[in-house]
C-alpha cells in the first residue's frame, strides 16, 4: 500500500515527483485509477520536456465505479458497484412490501449516470433521473401525476433512482417532498442515499476477469514500448471486443472536462429501454414476429 492521495499533483510538486522517480530508478509507471489519475498523468506528461524523469512509459488502467473514463466501455469496479447497489435496492423493496410506498434511492456516479441506469434496469425501477438528461420541474410534476394514477390503479411500490448529480436544483429531498405533497394520502414516501456501500465489498467475478485482461494488455503495451523505444503515455480500455491503447496526449479529444465524462457514452442508447420496460402502458403497438412457414 503506497498511501498516495487521489489529488492531481500541482506544478509545484513536479520537481519532487521527478526526483522521486529518479531516486527509485523507476523505468515505467502503471497507474490504476479514476478521473484524477487520468488528469494527473496528462498533467505530468505535458511537462516531460522540462522534467526528463517523466520521459518514461506510463500506462493508465481504468478503475472507477463512476464508469466515466475515456477510451473504455467499462472500468474496473463498475460491475461490483452495480451488484452492491442492486442488492441494497432489493432490500429496500422488501422493506416496503407491506405498505403502499414510493421509495427514492440515490446512487453515486457524479455526473455520469451509468451506475444509476444499470441499477434501475437491474432492480426494475419505475423512474430514473440522471445528469445527462437532467429533470425539469415540468417532468417531475408529470411523473408525480403518473405515480398517483399508478397507485390508484393498485400499485403498492414505486421505485425511483436518482443520480447524485442528476440536477443542480432538484435533489433527493426535493423529489420526496413533491411526491409526498401530491400523494393525496394514498401512499407514503421514503428516501435514502445508498452511499459508500457501493464502493465496498469483494470484487465481482466479472471485475476480476476485466482487471486481469486490462493489466495483461497493459504489459503487452509496455513490452512493445520498450522494444520500440517509445516513452509515451497511453490509456488502456476495452471498446467492444478489442483492448485498445490510446495516447494520453490526445485524451481530451474524447473527454468532456466540464462534466468529467466522455463525449460519447454508449450506454445512453439504453435510457429509452429503461423507460419502456418501467411503464405499465408504454404505448408500443404489439406486432407479431414474422415467421416464415416451413416449406412443405
Amino acid at each position: 500500500e503506497l498511501g498516495t492521495k487521489r489529488d492531481i499533483p500541482p506544478v509545484e510538486q513536479f520537481y519532487a515527483l521527478g526526483r522521486a522517480i529518479e531516486r527509485n530508478q523507476i523505468d515505467a509507471l502503471l497507474v490504476i485509477g479514476g478521473m484524477n489519475a487520468y488528469l494527473g498523468v496528462h498533467a505530468i506528461t505535458s511537462e516531460k520536456d522540462r522534467y526528463p524523469a517523466f520521459q518514461i512509459p506510463i500506462l493508465l488502467i481504468p478503475a472507477s465505479i463512476d464508469n466515466n473514463l475515456p477510451g473504455c466501455e467499462l472500468a474496473i469496479g463498475t460491475d461490483t458497484a452495480i451488484n452492491n447497489a442492486t442488492w441494497a435496492i432489493d432490500r429496500i423493496k422488501e422493506s416496503a412490501a407491506a405498505s403502499k410506498r414510493c421509495f427514492i434511492a440515490e446512487t453515486m456516479g457524479r455526473r455520469c449516470g451509468y451506475l444509476t441506469l444499470m441499477s434501475a434496469l437491474s432492480s426494475g425501477a419505475e423512474y430514473m433521473y440522471i445528469n445527462e438528461e437532467s429533470p425539469s420541474l415540468e417532468q417531475i410534476a408529470a411523473d408525480a401525476e403518473r405515480m398517483v394514477a399508478s397507485f390508484k390503479s393498485g400499485r403498492r411500490l414505486f421505485l425511483t433512482l436518482l443520480n447524485e448529480s442528476a440536477s443542480q436544483y432538484y435533489d433527493r429531498e426535493f423529489l420526496a417532498d413533491v411526491f409526498n405533497a401530491e400523494s393525496e394520502g394514498i401512499y407514503d414516501v421514503r428516501h435514502q442515499a445508498l452511499g459508500h456501500m457501493q464502493q465496498g465489498g469483494s470484487p465481482s467475478p466479472y471485475d476480476r476477469l476485466l482487471a486481469t485482461r486490462l493489466v495483461a494488455r497493459a504489459f503487452e503495451q509496455l513490452v512493445d514500448q520498450f522494444e520500440r523505444g517509445d516513452r509515451g503515455a497511453y490509456y488502456i480500455g476495452q471498446v467492444g471486443a478489442v483492448m485498445e491503447a490510446r495516447p494520453v496526449k490526445n485524451m481530451f479529444d474524447d473527454l468532456d472536462l466540464v462534466n468529467r465524462r466522455p463525449f460519447h457514452q454508449w450506454w445512453l442508447d439504453l435510457v429509452p429501454v429503461q423507460r419502456i420496460v418501467s411503464l405499465q402502458n408504454p404505448g408500443i403497438e404489439a406486432t407479431p414476429i414474422p415467421i416464415d412457414d416451413p416449406v412443405a
